[in-house]
């Protein structure tokens, strides 16, 4: 009875630690509207990731030792492990800013004279910017999905964002 709870906390642990990290990268998806309380929710989690984590490998941890000494068979040994691997994975995830890897700058980006830029509506909307003289803009719709372009106006290096 104990052990067959045992295994049933040792994957609860196992899907909520994995749930802990994937719930704020499915709330913060690109070309997704967020809610405010959900962007608090999801920063909330982040924030508190690292320790959930470690915590419920920790407890997976301990409970896979207790159910081993009592595993004769090498199937349930093995299903042991395989269960601390999501875990761990998780933690190694919760320690990463994930946030980042959703929203890589333009690694190469092109850049067009005003004469030349045809894909540029009258009606789209831009990021301009105006330093020493010299004036760039960035469509909004180019930048969605980088939400930001490393570049140098005027001499100054800058960063526009969205």
């Amino acid at each position: 009875m104990y052990r067959r709870l045992a295994w049933l906390i040792l994957l609860l642990f196992s899907a909520l630690s994995l749930a802990w990290v994937a719930l704020p990268v499915w709330i913060i998806q690109p070309f997704r509207g967020q809610t405010p309380q959900g962007l608090a929710w999801s920063y909330q989690m982040r924030s508190w990731s690292s320790l959930a984590t470690t915590v419920a490998l920790l407890l997976g941890f301990a409970l896979v030792l207790w159910l081993w000494r009592g595993s004769r068979r090498w199937w349930r040994r093995t299903l042991l492990i395989v269960i601390l691997i999501p875990m761990a994975a998780s933690v190694w995830f919760s320690r990463q800013n994930h946030f980042e890897w959703m929203f890589n700058p333009l690694p190469n980006p092109a850049y067009a004279k005003v004469a030349d830029a045809g894909f540029v509506a009258d009606s789209d909307v831009v990021i301009a910017i105006e330093s020493n003289g010299e004036a760039v803009a960035y469509p909004v719709r180019l930048m969605a999905y980088h939400h930001l372009v490393e570049d140098v106006a005027g001499g100054t290096p800058i960063v526009a964002t969205y």
